[in-house]
């Protein structure tokens, strides 16, 4: 049995087993301006929520053998795609992040990256999947028996393989922390999945991350509003925290010809 625990829409908790959504639980915010542009859904309710992930599991395989592991952009400003650039323009090696059947792992395949992360929640748990551990290279994944999540052990490892320029997803202030002490200039750090983050972690990620996703965290687009030195976005503003997150950032808006933006607009409904 392939068991995956999730936090979607809302940060729920959904369990996919075996491809099948099992357990669906209750979310922590009613709207995301994300999800009603992109799936119409105006309000996360529990079969909301079961459809969305039905629909990622029937539409490229999420949580199942075969799982797709290139794509094309899907936001205009995630995370997945402003480490795609870094690595297209060579200013990253390569990324650390986390995938489902994989855990955290190495990728520097730009379209895997996006794959990998693009149109995937936040993964808790997850447990090895043949196809996806050889898409990534056993070599690539932290523990591809097991598919234990752990950032900081696989950017080490991704120091002894000889990566010197990462990019590196988190979801905690303390792992951000962790990584940018050991690591220092050699890491940038991406904080996502960040709804629900309290202040005094808000004001650490800003401390030690390049790029801070505000998802509907109320502390960090409060912090984000005087600490950000540059803004993408106003629905799910994503912050620059470093002169590095501010080039990316630029680069990314020249890209799809967008300009850089304050303020809120549809936010998440509420922002905690």
């Amino acid at each position: 049995m392939s068991r995956h625990v999730l936090e979607a829409l809302g940060k729920a908790r959904v369990i996919v087993e075996d491809g099948k959504v099992v357990e669906v639980g209750d979310p922590q915010i009613d709207y995301c301006p994300v999800f009603k542009r992109h799936r119409n859904i105006d309000q996360f309710d529990k079969e909301a929520i079961r459809k969305s992930i039905e629909f990622r599991i029937q539409d490229f395989g999420m949580c199942c053998e075969g799982r797709q592991m290139r794509m094309d952009d899907f936001l205009s400003f995630g995370v997945s795609e402003l480490i795609r650039l870094g690595i297209e323009r060579e200013y990253l090696d390569g990324a650390v992040m986390v995938c489902d059947g994989a855990g955290s792992c190495l990728v520097d395949d730009p379209a895997m990256v996006q794959g990998v992360g693009g149109r995937v929640s936040g993964i808790i748990e997850t447990e090895p999947i043949d196809s996806v551990i050889e898409a990534l290279g056993a070599d690539n994944v932290l523990n591809p028996k097991t598919g234990d999540i752990d950032q900081f052990s696989m950017t080490g490892k991704a120091f002894q393989m000889g990566y010197r320029k990462l990019a590196v997803t988190v979801t905690e202030a303390q792992d951000a922390c962790m990584i940018r002490d050991a690591y220092g200039p050699f890491v940038r750090i991406f904080a996502v999945h960040c709804t629900g983050v309290n202040r005094q972690d808000a004001e650490m990620l800003f401390d030690n991350c390049d790029v801070v996703t505000s998802c509907a965290s109320r502390p960090l687009r409060d912090v984000g509003a005087k600490r950000a030195l540059l803004q993408a976005g106003t629905r799910i503003p994503i912050y620059a925290a470093t002169e590095f997150g501010k080039m990316l950032i630029e680069e990314r808006l020249e890209q799809i010809d967008r300009k850089a933006a304050t303020g809120e607009d549809d936010p998440p409904r509420p922002t905690i």
